[in-house]
């Protein structure tokens, strides 16, 4: 590929916005420079105001394929991260058959994904009740890192770890030096709380926030930091719901513990009191929670105890929904998110006057570093590759089933008045998507660490 220049008035680096020009040759990005260094007759895309963004990265997917690609698959969750500005996603070890807790499952993984991608993609290994002598071989096979459940995770074929197992587990996970992603609710205070509502009406959202109580995640991170402090591997806390969590987690980070802490768009952007009965799209695990806790997990961004945005995108087919019988206690928990993540997050960040360059940090370089990927992902950067998003921060618009590109165009979010429109996603200097189309065949392949 010959030397590219893409130009825009707002680019953003992980030194600021600025006017600039990202210089792109084979897939990488040569330099970034003033806009008045342009070399002569070289050709320039001019983006004019709309701001370049880093590719994103969401390190929290559920692509489902090989398996259950009736749920989601590689072409169409890629797909869907392209017209939302992602370039890299991570898909997490459940949910596919089989579940990647082996280097054979890990292969078959890799066949399944073959010539499917709009966008490149990682896998993570999983940890579950008997697989730690394969814990090390995935990290030699390439996994970025390991995905655990505390509690049942919805599904048969990946099992949840007790304390004894993962106390087995855990001098492989630190042999590797890798993270352990850990969904962190325990199950004691789960079941209690379920018992207390025998005879409830569980078309209630406020029945099921009640069957998932804030307990049920404290006490598992209050599990986790301890084993953190005995076993010293990184260990990550995927999608924070409560926030009454954040005091622990600053205190750990101080202390010097290596952990790290997302949450995800849904909790940011939704609250519990104006969940409808019967909605079950917005039954995720854990549960949104009320409005303080949205505020105050906005100020764990603020603050850095939370450390970046990844979705949980986590789909099915309609029917697993329940939206006929409106059932939360039987219908699937899991919000699909990945076509509408960025101006989810805009429209909130905007609000509480975060810029474009806290989205990049939450949303690119944040997930990219805990992947393992930044030194070729999540900035715009000389060296890194040319994964470029083209966004117009001040276009509104309200999501509709046309915005939606995975697999069941299902959302929570439908009606939703949203800011920031993503005009262009970039793959290594090559256009995956542009104003709703997906130029040319898929160009996404697995990044090898």
């Amino acid at each position: 590929m010959s030397l590219t220049a893409f130009l825009s008035r707002r680019v953003v680096t992980p030194q600021g916005i600025k006017p600039a020009a990202v210089l792109v040759e084979d897939g990488r990005i040569l330099d970034v420079i003033l806009p008045d260094q342009l070399p002569a007759q070289i050709p320039v895309q001019d983006f004019g105001n709309a701001a370049i963004l880093p590719g994103l990265v969401d390190s929290h997917v559920h692509i489902n394929e090989p398996g259950r690609t009736e749920w989601e698959g590689f072409r169409t969750a890629t797909r869907a991260a392209a017209a939302c500005g992602y370039t890299l996603l991570v898909d997490m070890p459940l949910n596919c058959l089989p579940p990647t807790t082996t280097v054979a499952a890990l292969e078959a993984k890799r066949n399944a994904a073959k010539d499917q991608c709009y966008v490149d993609w990682v896998a993570w290994g999983g940890v579950v009740s008997n697989n730690q002598k394969h814990i090390e071989e995935l990290a030699a096979a390439g996994v970025p890192g390991f995905k655990c459940f505390l509690i049942h995770p919805g599904i048969d074929g990946f099992t949840m770890v007790t304390e004894p197992e993962l106390r087995a587990a855990l001098p492989h996970v630190a042999r590797t030096g890798l993270p352990l992603l850990v969904h962190a609710e325990l199950p004691a205070p789960v079941d209690a709380a379920t018992r207390r509502l025998t005879g409830a009406d569980w078309s209630k959202y406020s029945t099921y926030l009640q069957s998932r109580p804030d307990e049920a995640e404290l006490s598992a991170i209050r599990l986790m930091l301890s084993l953190c402090r005995e076993f010293h591997f990184r260990l990550h806390i995927v999608h924070l719901a409560t926030s009454e969590a954040l005091d622990m987690l600053r205190v750990a980070k101080s202390d010097g513990l290596p952990v790290t802490v997302e949450t995800c768009p849904h909790y940011l952007h939704f609250i519990s009191e104006k969940i409808p009965d019967g909605q079950t799209l917005f039954k995720c695990a854990p549960p949104i929670r009320c409005s303080e806790d949205r505020e105050k997990l906005w100020q764990g961004l603020r603050e850095k105890v939370i450390d970046l945005v990844a979705t949980d995108h986590s789909p099915c087919p309609p029917e697993m929904k329940r939206l006929g019988e409106r059932n939360f206690q039987t219908a699937w928990g899991g919000i699909a998110s990945l076509s509408l993540a960025l101006p989810i997050m805009w429209t909130e960040a905007t609000s509480r006057r975060f810029t474009l360059t806290d989205i990049a940090q939450w949303m690119a370089e944040g997930p990219a570093r805990l992947a393992g990927c930044d030194s070729r992902k999540g900035r715009i950067a000389k060296g890194v590759d040319a994964d470029l998003v083209v966004f117009e921060p001040e276009a509104e618009f309200v999501a509709t089933e046309n915005h939606l590109h995975y697999r069941h165009r299902v959302s929570a979010y439908l009606g939703e008045k949203l800011r920031g429109v993503v005009k262009a996603t970039y793959l290594r200097g090559d256009c995956i998507f542009r104003d709703g189309e997906f130029p040319g065949e898929p160009k996404g392949r697995e990044f090898r660490r």
